[in-house]
């Protein structure tokens, strides 16, 4: 019975889904495939371990920061943003920890880049997004299939006015202005996928 049992729970605990996911070099070239081609061989790479857990893969050393999918979540997503960006980022994830809702976090993080607590993105720093409900990364081409990019730049309490941007996309791909007048207002840009 002893012999039967272990092998069993190794196996289960081998074959689940997001264990076998948790490739660390896979993870690296995931993440960095978000990232401008010009910076990713420098860039500071953020995965996850077992537990779920955001880590550094990978130290970077330019502006530079990449983050793989989480093969805990639904859907496909790395992304890659500059360095000042990151205190609103990690900010975010620690609020998540607590058990902030999305709102309660965008209402906190708001508060605190105005009043001067948290650092604010720099004016036009930009995400980059590589995302997609059915998106994967195949390591056998390393290439991502089934995904598409999003660039979200910061405008820190930019408006409609001072932007002269639309507040919602006057077509498939237009940029438009996402949180106006708030500290985390952001032009969003969505190129239409590839086919």
């Amino acid at each position: 019975m002893k012999n039967f049992f272990i092998p069993s729970i190794l196996f289960l605990f081998i074959t689940s889904p997001a264990c076998s996911q948790i490739n660390v070099q896979n993870q690296i070239k995931e993440a960095l495939l978000a990232a401008p081609v010009n910076v990713r061989e420098e860039a500071h790479v953020y995965g996850f371990n077992e537990n779920g857990d955001q880590i550094t893969l990978r130290e970077g050393t330019n502006n530079f920061i990449v983050r793989s999918d989480n093969p805990f979540q639904e859907g496909f997503e790395v992304v890659c943003y500059p360095n000042d960006v990151e205190a609103f980022m990690a900010r975010g994830r620690a609020l998540r920890a607590e058990g902030k809702s999305r709102a309660e976090i965008l209402k906190i993080r708001e508060e605190e880049m105005q009043s001067g607590v948290l650092q604010k993105p720099n004016y036009g720093s930009t995400l980059h997004i590589y995302y997609g409900d059915e998106a994967k990364y195949n390591p056998e081409t390393e290439t991502i299939e089934g995904a598409q990019y999003r660039y979200v730049i910061y405008t820190p309490l930019a408006t409609q006015e001072t932007t002269g941007l639309p507040l919602s996309p006057n077509g498939a791909g237009h940029p438009w202005l996402m949180f106006p007048g708030l500290y985390r207002a952001h032009i969003m840009i969505t190129p239409p996928a590839e086919k």
